[in-house]
């Protein structure tokens, strides 16, 4: 089982989407983004919901309302959208088995059970580390790496796609 839910992965694709690569946002429907990248919109509604509760996102007004980023993407940290979406869950759930060794008859001696157990020790050093090097990532240094990877005409289509669907919802309204 993943420790980072698809959730993480459905809302850190469709944020990038609201970045372009000179920084500026934008802004698109929970719907429009869901069906950009192939994911369900009820579920994404649900991840966006969060993104804003977390102060991460904004709704928008109006029919070509959605969401728009609620601060820049250089001070939005993908552990940031992990806690918004996923909460702060641990990576560990330490049992204390140490106590229950076949051999301690059931009164396990301080020395095994006293302090942090080892175990749980080096996966608390793991989370740490985990956290510190998603926090150390924005959603700006996702929007770079993006961009070095796809070719220069793929933010034009992505803009001009959103911007057709925003338009057909105001001719209907």
């Amino acid at each position: 089982m993943a420790h980072i839910s698809s959730g993480v992965e459905y809302g850190l694709h469709c944020l990038l989407f609201l970045v372009s690569e000179a920084g500026t946002g934008r802004e698109a429907s929970v719907r429009d983004l869901a069906e950009l990248q192939g994911v369900p919109a009820d579920f994404l509604a649900k991840i966006f919901t969060k993104l804003a509760k977390a102060g991460l996102v904004a709704a928008t007004e109006g029919v070509k309302g959605g969401f728009m980023l609620a601060r820049p993407a250089s001070k939005i940290s993908v552990l940031d959208v992990v806690r918004a979406i996923d909460g702060e869950r641990a990576l560990f759930e330490c049992r204390e088995i140490r106590a229950r060794c076949a051999v301690f008859d059931g009164a396990p001696p301080a020395w095994a059970i006293s302090g942090t157990c080892g175990v749980h020790a080096v996966m608390l050093d793991a989370q740490q580390r985990m956290e510190q090097a998603l926090a150390e990532q924005s959603l700006q240094d996702l929007v770079e790496r993006v961009g070095r990877k796809s070719p220069a005409s793929f933010e034009t289509k992505v803009v001009n796609w959103l911007g057709e669907r925003a338009g057909k919802r105001t001719a209907k309204a």
